[in-house]
């Protein structure tokens, strides 16, 4: 399959697996019961292989010093002030300090990085991951987590304006705001600008890991 690189260098960037969205304990945004499972074994198995072919990890974790961070944009205050909105919760969400803030224990690994800056959809706003992926090589972004309608898709549009290729690993993305835009967000992407494609196909993929070894 042809990626549109010539030498694939790939990591992870999984945006925003933390305990705000999937720990049902303490979520200030949560996905539903079952999505959270979902996406939390799905996302396992594909770390599991990524480590085993030293394809890093990079955990992208929302976190706010005050409500004041957050209240900045216009829209989340809009969110904030209706009660059926699926992110009534803005204003107190991952605020520093809090559970919320940090990646679900069983997705995090010492080798993987984590950056903790994020504090609007685009991953790369005021954050260095692009330095930091930039320094270690990457070309080729493996992108999951949630949601795959705001953070996912604005940080591919993001990834895909500054010329890395993305891959949105189908089956490790899910939205807290329902599957009809958690599958609208996936027609944006792979129409233009990214590919989507679930893990089988992308542990498939020839010359995407730096050595293979059989999957977990």
């Amino acid at each position: 399959m042809n990626l549109g690189v010539d030498h694939p260098r790939a990591a992870v960037v999984a945006i925003d697996l933390h305990r705000g969205h999937l720990d049902m304990a303490v979520a200030t945004m949560p996905t539903t019961p079952d999505v959270a499972a979902r996406i939390i074994a799905a996302n396992k198995r594909l770390f599991d292989w990524c480590r085993s072919v030293d394809i890093p990890i990079v955990h992208q974790v929302t976190s706010y010093r005050d409500a004041d961070e957050i209240r900045a944009n216009p829209f989340w205050r809009t969110r904030a002030e209706d009660l059926t909105a699926t992110r009534k919760n803005v204003m107190r969400h991952n605020i520093i300090g809090g559970p919320g803030c940090t990646v679900m224990p069983q997705l995090l690994d010492p080798r993987d990085f984590v950056v903790n800056t994020k504090k609007r959809y685009d991953c790369f706003v005021g954050t260095d991951l692009d330095f930091l992926l930039r320094s270690h090589g990457i070309n080729t972004l493996l992108i999951t987590g949630v949601n795959t309608n705001s953070c996912v898709l604005a940080t591919t549009t993001a990834a895909n304006v500054r010329d890395y290729a993305v891959i949105v690993v189908e089956d490790c993305v899910a939205s807290m705001d329902g599957a009809e835009l958690h599958a609208a967000g996936l027609a944006c992407i792979k129409t233009a600008f990214g590919f989507v494609m679930d893990t089988d196909a992308v542990m498939a993929l020839d010359g995407l890991a730096p050595r293979r070894t059989s999957a977990a």
